[in-house]
């Protein structure tokens, strides 16, 4: 089976690292995906255990949906408040002695990461596990100004050990069972710093070792770390990381310089705000009550952790999506995955298939408005991604800030058609339709022609090319009634409908 294309970058170490640039649109992706039966047992695996632990663990909190109302209402007065909240927060940040720095977009954010590196001659850094740097592919961009990245989150790991691509927000290695991931450590382990030994097994434990003690090494050389952030609380200039293996704390705590790139978005008020998401979200993603490792820094202390933290506020096409009144509320989301392990589409196609570090059904919202769905030239990958859905609601019913994924997929596949101005023979008909609904007449005889010809079929089933077939192909027309009800009223009830 051959894998859908993908851009790489050369490592001063000889692998290469992939990125999601040139991959093809969802339809594709998904063919390959489908064709995949290792993938398709692996994900089903993966998203039935996590959604049903997700399950209990929500039933046993009484007040669930009101903390999703309380969610919600937080994050959308957020939106409201931003460049108020923002300001706070970068004040308190440089009072408590860290150094505040703005991107408009990934090139921006990448330089200014490279730019400390350089500073401080560094050529190797240690990083938390980040959905923002995977957004910005900063590990490619660090590794064309020849600085070596390496992740500490053991799932991350063994995409980067993989040569791979994340498949998912929370286990980006989802799409791997352990024997895969065995060999992945036995090949690559080697080529990388300490090798796994020879005689590793699958066993869950003893891949966790032999990740622990490759790791180890690195924590201890690196001087430069780089993270993303759960949260920023604007009173105090707090971040917060939750992660759930330890490895955030050791890269936050030992580096005596610490980055961290953050969306604008991740911003709430108070400590009281934040209360509200550490509810939230540890049962929404890891199904457990509360969060195993819950790291929170503000600014630098003098003899205590980094002695130099630089925070990067990443805009990359948020700002554009504030404005979408209907599209704005997925910036409320808090990337707990949810809505993929609930998904259909994504327990069968996974993650890649989205071509974006944000894949499933948050992904098929988000990723094309921070790209900017409206492109000159057309981006056929990102305007195929609203239509990844089969709009069953799922999402909603999961998500813990009570995102509308169904209706925004509707909002933004109206964008795409509006924008690429359909196909012509789309054009034609929705031209005619137009034309015949615009006066009573024209509808009136429209409905007398329909009836007569097609009224008395069971069924119609167009057949064509193109557009034709890939509409009908599968579907069948339901056909106009023998009769329609202006003319039932006509009838019935003796006057001009």
């Amino acid at each position: 089976m051959t894998a859908p294309a993908q851009s790489t970058v050369s490592r001063g170490v000889g692998r290469e690292t992939p990125t999601f640039l040139g991959m093809p649109a969802f339809p594709e992706a998904a063919r390959t995906a489908l064709a995949d039966d290792q993938l398709r047992a692996n994900l089903g695996r993966a998203t039935a255990t996590i959604r049903d632990k997700r399950l209990r663990a929500i039933d046993e909190m009484p007040d669930w949906e009101a903390l999703r109302h309380a969610g919600a209402a937080i994050k959308d007065s957020v939106l409201a408040r931003l460049p108020e909240l923002l300001e706070q927060l970068e004040a308190n940040v440089t009072a408590a002695g860290g150094v505040v720095h703005w991107a408009r977009d990934a090139a921006e954010a990448n330089a200014i990461v490279a730019d400390i590196a350089r500073g401080h001659g560094i050529t190797e850094v240690v990083k938390v596990k980040s959905m923002a740097t995977q957004e910005i592919e900063l590990n490619a961009a660090l590794e064309r100004e020849g600085i070596d990245v390496w992740e500490t989150d053991l799932a991350e790991l063994i995409v980067q050990l993989g040569h791979d691509l994340p498949s998912h927000i929370l286990v980006p290695a989802i799409h791997r069972n352990r024997t895969e991931i065995r060999d992945i450590f036995l090949h690559e382990m080697g080529e990388a710093g300490r090798p796994a030994p020879p005689d590793l097994t699958d066993d869950p434990a003893a891949l966790a070792e032999a990740a622990r003690l490759h790791l180890r090494e690195k924590f201890l050389r690196a001087t430069m770390a780089v993270s993303g952030g759960n949260f920023a609380v604007a009173d105090t200039g707090t971040i917060v990381v939750l992660e759930s293996e330890g490895n955030g704390r050791m890269c936050l705590t030992l580096p005596p310089v610490l980055v961290t790139v953050l969306g604008i978005e991740k911003v709430v008020p108070t400590w009281s705000d934040l209360e509200v998401f550490l509810q939230l979200l540890p049962r929404s993603s890891t199904a457990e009550r509360m969060n195993p490792y819950t790291s929170m820094w503000t600014g630098v202390t003098p003899g205590d952790g980094p002695q130099e933290f630089h925070l990067v506020l990443l805009d990359n096409g948020r700002t554009d999506t504030l404005a979408d009144t209907v599209g704005r509320q997925a910036l409320r989301c808090i990337r707990c995955s949810a809505c993929l392990n609930v998904c259909p589409v994504y327990s069968r196609t996974g993650g890649k298939a989205y071509g974006s570090a944000y894949p499933g059904p948050i992904g098929a919202i988000l990723t094309p408005q921070l790209r900017g769905i409206n492109q000159h030239p057309v981006d056929e990958q990102t305007a195929s991604l609203p239509f990844a859905s089969s709009l069953c609601g799922a999402c909603y019913e999961a998500c813990p800030v009570e995102i509308n994924i169904p209706d925004v997929l509707v909002h933004l596949r109206a964008k795409v058609v509006d924008h690429q101005h359909g196909h012509l023979g789309e054009r034609a008909a929705f031209g005619l339709a137009g034309a015949a609904l615009a006066r009573p007449n024209r509808l009136a005889i429209a409905q007398r022609i329909g009836g007569a010809l097609l009224g008395r079929r069971p069924r119609l089933r167009l057949r064509g090319p193109g557009w034709v077939h890939a509409w009908f192909g599968a579907r069948d027309m339901q056909p106009p009634a023998s009769e329609s009800f202006r003319t039932w009223w006509r009838r019935n009830r003796g006057r001009r409908a």
